[in-house]
Order: structure tokens, then C-alpha cells, then sequence
């Protein structure tokens, strides 16, 4: 009996390892039209009433302005061109300021985001936090920095049912993505932490304050070159 549940277990990790590979291949590739936060929310938006459509228009990255890549590199992963999946110093930081009681940060890069938005779900748990590394490492290795930006760019949630750059920069500003301005770009990036309640214009003092900062973390973040 034991035998069998461990030849089980066995069979299973190896189909999930086969399927999971399988996908971060595929979507080194083909474009990621749908992700599970999409699917969540357009859950919700049932549930409560709300007659809302989903906003997401996928374009390549040679298509999505450089002061956006730079903000959000700026605004949420400082090191992402040199880390290999994982910011272990903003990890530690992080455990630090929750220990001490202060607001609850996490330190996920932007490869973690990525590998969350599409291939797991919301929520906190060492399940989903175990799946996320994993998935982390394949893209990481497969797909390569300038991809994992392409696809997070393209998948993110930047308003209320608005996902990725190009649906962003239509609704917010009218505009194609490839014409963001610095402060612009510093504007979407600014309200990624919670796109549902912050706006990108017509901005409170906050997320002023928060685009300032990023217009001048993005004159550090330097050439990119993934």
C-alpha cells in the first residue's frame, strides 16, 4: 500500500512538472490573453452586479514606452536587471518592518508578480508562496528578463478592470503606450499597489508624492538591457 501511494505521488509530481514546464514554454511564446486575477475578478464583479468588461490589449515590449519599463522597475523591483528571481535583501527588510509591527510589505520582484499573475492565484499561503519561487526559477531560466518584463506589462492589473500598459495608457491618459511621458509613466506606476483604489491622474497628494519619487529613482535605474 505504501508502495503504490509513493509510485502515486511520484506519477503526480512528475505530470506536474511535465504541465508546468510545459506552460512557461508555450508562454515564452504565445501571448498571455487571460490570467487568473482576470478570471477572479471577473468572478467578483458578478457576484456583486457589476456589469464590468475587462480592458486588456497585448503588445510587445518594443511597443511599450521605456519611461514605463523604468518606472516600474523604479517603483517596485530596484533591482530586477541584476537579480536572479528574488531580491533577498528587500526579502529581509521586509521581515524586518513586519516584525516590528509596521505596515505589511512584501519583497516580491517583479519575476515574482509575474509568476503569480499568471500561473497561480490571490491570496496568502505557503502553498501558493511555494508554487510562486518554483514558478519564479522557470521563468527566470526560460524566459529571460526581457520577456518576464514584456509579460508583466502586458498582464498586470493598472485600474479597475484595466490590464496591462496599452489598455492602461488608453484609459488614463488617451494614449498609445509606446508615447508615455516620464511622469506619466511614473503615474501608472505609482498606483500598482492598489490599481482599484488610486488613480493615475487626477491624483491624490499620495500618489503625487509617490510619482515624484519614481520620476527620480527612474534616473537611476540606468540603460536597460535585458
Amino acid at each position: 500500500m505504501k508502495n503504490k501511494f509513493v509510485r502515486f505521488l511520484s506519477k503526480m509530481a512528475l505530470w506536474f512538472l511535465g504541465i508546468s514546464v510545459g506552460l512557461v514554454l508555450v508562454f515564452k511564446f504565445i501571448p498571455v490573453f487571460y490570467t487568473p486575477l482576470m478570471l477572479t475578478r471577473s468572478i467578483e464583479n458578478k457576484m456583486e452586479g457589476k456589469d464590468m468588461v475587462c480592458s486588456h490589449n497585448w503588445v510587445p515590449l518594443d511597443r511599450i514606452s521605456r519611461n514605463l519599463q523604468k518606472a516600474v522597475i523604479a517603483s517596485e523591483d530596484g533591482r530586477f536587471l541584476t537579480h536572479h528571481g528574488f531580491d533577498f535583501e528587500a526579502i529581509q527588510k521586509a521581515m524586518e518592518n513586519n516584525e516590528q509591527g509596521k505596515k505589511l510589505k512584501g519583497g516580491s520582484t517583479i519575476s515574482q508578480q509575474t509568476a503569480k499573475n499568471v500561473f497561480l492565484w490571490q491570496g496568502r499561503s505557503y502553498l501558493r508562496k511555494g508554487l510562486e519561487a518554483y514558478f519564479t526559477v522557470l521563468i527566470e531560466l526560460i524566459w529571460g528578463k526581457e520577456r518576464i518584463m514584456e509579460v508583466y506589462l502586458n498582464s498586470i492589473e493598472m485600474g479597475d478592470g484595466v490590464y496591462g500598459a496599452q489598455a492602461a495608457c488608453e484609459y488614463w491618459y488617451r494614449k498609445d503606450a509606446s508615447s508615455l511621458t516620464k511622469i506619466q509613466a511614473a503615474g501608472i506606476a505609482a498606483i500598482l499597489p492598489n490599481p482599484r483604489k488610486y488613480k493615475a491622474t487626477n491624483s491624490s497628494g499620495y500618489i503625487n508624492r509617490r510619482k515624484s519619487r519614481i520620476v527620480k529613482h527612474m534616473g537611476y535605474v540606468g540603460k536597460l538591457e535585458y
